[in-house]
């Protein structure tokens, strides 16, 4: 959870960072005047949209590891500006949208699939290429089978079993209006505290560009760190199993 929250910060940090900082490019020299990063914010501003919201969130709701910590804040702190194209309601009505076809696909995926091939898959290459493995599954399915059906609301609001809670639904062959309904309800909710928070951190618009130098080293440096813990949690998992 902290971590897609922070992933969540040092993207909002940026597009504040390019707000306050703009870069002033020859006609020729576009291009070699920004930075990666710089060419990453500019990417995401130009191109956030309804139709990117619905297939980010489908993305995060589906198998794919992609965290909607890093979809819906940023697309609200892109709406309050004056000229933008997008509304707040409706991030969180198409992201609300884009929550249910991923978690449809989940559904029917193990309802036609079976228990049997889920776990197979989340235990392979591929499988681990998309962060599954059965202990993920199981805590899911352990979940699901302690809170029944509103599990797929609750489940919503918990990390890890966000996504992965559509599975034990659909290897129940859980009612589906049930699990429309009460998926729609948990996702509608997530997305509205998301969209909190991109609302928070434009309110904090001055001074996050008063110190988003300095806020930046600090992320930096975080997000170092993050990445040190992670390879030696992943180290030490390998040399336990041999």
């Amino acid at each position: 959870m902290f971590k897609k929250i922070l992933l969540s910060l040092i993207l909002l940090l940026s597009i504040a960072s390019l707000k306050a900082n703009p870069v002033v490019t020859p006609v020729k020299t576009t291009t070699d005047t920004l930075s990666m990063i710089q060419h990453i914010e500019v990417w995401y501003k130009d191109n956030t949209n309804y139709f990117s919201i619905t297939a980010l969130m489908a993305c995060e709701s589906s198998i794919l590891p992609l965290p909607s910590e890093i979809v819906i804040p940023p697309a609200v702190y892109i709406a309050m500006e004056p000229d933008s194209h997008l509304n707040i309601f409706m991030i969180i009505l198409f992201g609300t949208l884009g929550a249910l076809l991923g978690a449809s696909f989940n559904y029917f995926m193990s309802r036609w699939l079976g228990r049997f091939v889920i776990y197979k898959f989340a235990d392979s290459k591929v499988g681990k290429l998309f962060l599954l493995s059965s202990e993920k599954i199981q805590k899911a399915e352990t979940f699901f089978n302690d809170h029944g059906k509103t599990s797929t609301f609750i489940g919503r609001l918990i990390p890890v079993i966000r996504h992965l809670i559509s599975i034990p639904a659909g290897l129940a062959k859980m009612n589906y209006f049930n699990f429309i309904l009460y998926t729609a309800l948990g996702a509608g909710l997530w997305n509205c505290v998301l969209a909190l928070v991109g609302y928070l951190a434009h309110g904090q618009q001055e001074m996050i560009n008063k110190y988003s130098h300095q806020l930046s080293f600090v992320f930096i440096g975080i997000g170092a760190i993050l990445l040190v813990w992670l390879i030696s949690k992943s180290v030490s998992k390998k040399k336990s199993k041999a």
